[in-house]
């Protein structure tokens, strides 16, 4: 299993950070339009769970497990598949159907090997995830950006809806960008 070593900033604005990465010579690798859905184990775990996500040149299946809101605190198993919705419908004849579907919009670049993410999704104000191989390089990169340390956080996307801003995201079905918002139950 894979220790993953990333951070978030929340509440960013995306057009100076954009401007910053492109001065610092950072290499971008793309617009994503993402799609996702969320499984849960049987017996299903706060802390763990699988995600099938494509940004429509990738698609990856990913066990994620939570240790800590740390740093280092999420660790994970990923595997590329090569269809989105086959997986899918595979997971679903295996017994895990799929708890929620979920999209985001991601501008990616890379610096000093550093994978930098702006994320943005339905309801939250964007945020920045910077991911690398070590503690170190993450840590070095939040300063080499020059941010606001009370904005930085380890928690994943769910804890920021759920623990941030109110939003109990394991309750939505569907959440899509300028759409109403389908919610369970």
């Amino acid at each position: 299993m894979k220790t993953e070593y990333e951070l978030r900033v929340l509440e960013i604005e995306p057009k100076s950070i954009i401007s910053l990465l492109e001065e610092l010579g950072a290499n971008k690798i793309g617009n994503f339009e993402q799609k996702r859905y969320v499984y849960n184990l049987n017996p299903a775990q706060d802390v763990k769970w699988i995600r099938l996500r494509t940004n429509g040149r990738k698609t990856t299946l990913t066990y994620k497990d939570i240790v800590s809101n740390t740093i280092d605190g999420t660790k994970e198993i990923e595997v590329e598949v090569s269809d989105f919705e086959a997986t899918n419908e595979l997971l679903e004849k295996m017994g895990y159907f799929n708890n929620g579907y979920q999209e985001n919009k991601r501008i990616q670049y890379e610096l000093n090997n550093v994978e930098i993410d702006i994320d943005s999704w339905p309801l939250i104000p964007s945020y920045l995830e910077i991911e690398g191989q070590s503690e170190k390089e993450v840590t070095d990169m939040l300063k080499l950006l020059n941010l606001r340390e009370e904005k930085v956080t380890a928690l994943n996307c769910s804890d920021i809806y759920k623990k941030i801003y109110c939003i109990d995201i394991d309750k939505i079905k569907m959440l899509k960008f300028n759409e109403e918002i389908d919610m369970e139950r």
